[in-house]
């Protein structure tokens, strides 16, 4: 798997604010091309480790074919906004392991939804050279009333930022629970963005592939 070297992981918040402004000139939205297999990808701290997990999926069958977990020493703090330096390492660590090369990228992040429009999911997609999506339980910037949203499985609110830019889709992917924040990562649209997520959440309110990384992460051994 091509993993781009860009820049230096071990760096100042100042550092990696200024890294985020050149990385974001290489950002790219299109359609992507056939999908068959999809991997998630969570990650969790402890006792100053970082614990990630990288789970390889069939798509759409969801058959798991592969999981890759490795373990780091903290080396960036948590920053709102700079979550990939902190998380980043872990996952390349992962992938660098893995025997499936994968055609899509979930992350329990933001994608372009970010003051940056630098999330997890569009950095480790230009690193990766891969299709990539954030998915997350909160959001980090724009608007929205959920008001508008509808009860019902695959309602879903396009969210803005500040400057009026589409930046995702607030998307309710099971009936009854909380809505999660959609957001193209790198080389994805947001239209097909969100039918993948929904065709991947099933019984509960994450996509499969997130749910299980963030199982197998906290399950480190």
């Amino acid at each position: 798997m091509k993993i781009l070297n860009l820049h230096p992981w071990k760096v100042s918040p100042e550092e990696a604010i200024r890294i985020q402004k050149e990385l974001v000139k290489r950002l790219k939205i299109e359609k992507i091309k056939k999908i068959e297999t999809v991997a998630g990808c969570d990650a969790w701290s402890k006792e100053g480790r970082i614990y990630g997990a990288v789970c390889i999926f069939s798509y759409p069958q969801l058959n798991l074919l592969e999981i890759v977990k490795k373990n780091i020493k903290e080396s960036f703090p948590y920053i709102p906004g700079l979550l990939s330096f902190r998380e980043g390492p872990v996952f390349i660590s992962c992938f660098k392991s893995l025997k499936i090369n994968p055609d899509l990228i979930i992350f329990d992040g933001q994608g372009i939804a970010h003051p940056r429009y630098m999330g997890l999911a569009t950095h480790l997609g230009i690193i990766l050279d891969k299709p990539t999506i954030g998915c997350a339980k909160k959001p980090l910037v724009g608007n929205y009333d959920l008001n508008n949203l509808g009860k019902e499985k695959g309602s879903y609110l396009l969210w803005k930022d500040k400057n009026k830019k589409i930046v995702g889709a607030v998307l309710r992917s099971r009936e009854g629970v909380k809505p999660i924040f959609i957001s193209c990562g790198y080389k994805i649209d947001l239209s097909t963005a969100l039918k993948i997520i929904i065709s991947l959440c099933k019984n509960y309110r994450i996509p499969e592939p997130l749910r299980i990384a963030h199982i197998e992460a906290k399950r480190f051994n």
